[in-house]
């Protein structure tokens, strides 16, 4: 009679074990990854919202088995002031994962990169208070506001990533290059650009994902650490 019921308690505690177990993986929930950026993050100019670089991404590292919902805190226009201004909100409790793809506007705008660097620091600043992995996108200034404009922009996203540990993306058109395109020459940039020469088409988004996809997943991977 012992061992019988031993044997009946022992099947009741693994039973009850692999009972929680299960409850322990369906409550498991995705990654949150924030991605805060302007019109090029917002899908600006897309037809099908599911075209743009939010959707797209998200579908790509799902495709790759990622448990992954990415946040678009996209808003166009919008500048490294901006960024600056919402991270607070734009980053809510259940953010795990910050990308940052500003700067454009600031660049159109001539903004000095001085001020620029400054706001993407107190956006680095804020995440790092919350021990939220970085993933810190950069763009590529033309020599239009000469070649010392050109020099302290491209710097800031290399040295504040290497300052606050960030993952960093050197090139937001990394995938258009790859594809043989160049950002500084409009023809080479016909076939992936909507007709203002600023922001991806559906196609171009594709390519830029795939560029930024394995970033990203760097990003995801600092997350599970």
């Amino acid at each position: 009679m012992v061992a019988k019921g031993y044997g009946a308690l022992a099947r009741l505690r693994n039973g009850l074990a692999v009972t929680f177990l299960l409850a322990g993986v369906a409550a498991a929930e995705p990654v949150t990854v924030v991605a805060l950026g302007d019109s090029l993050t917002a899908g600006y100019g897309l037809a099908d919202a599911s075209q743009g670089l939010v959707p797209q991404l998200e579908a790509w590292l799902k495709a790759r088995g990622h448990d992954v919902v990415v946040q678009n805190a996209g808003v166009s226009g919008d500048t490294t002031a901006g960024g600056l201004a919402r991270i607070g909100w734009a980053l809510g409790p259940e953010a795990d994962a910050l990308i940052v793809t500003l700067g454009g506007n600031d660049l159109l705008r001539g903004i000095d990169p001085a001020a620029s660097r400054q706001n993407l620091d107190g956006i680095l600043k804020q995440a790092a208070a919350r021990n939220l992995p970085v993933l810190l996108v950069a763009m590529k200034a033309p020599g239009n506001f000469g070649p010392e404009y050109k020099a302290a922009f491209d710097a800031m996203y290399g040295d504040l990533a290497a300052q606050y540990g960030a993952v960093l993306a050197d090139d937001f058109f990394a995938g258009l290059r790859a594809a043989g395109a160049d950002p500084a020459d409009p023809a080479s940039l016909a076939a992936f650009m909507q007709a203002d020469g600023l922001h991806p088409n559906p196609e171009g988004v594709r390519l830029v994902v795939e560029g930024l996809g394995p970033k990203v997943e760097e990003l995801l991977a600092r997350v599970k650490e």
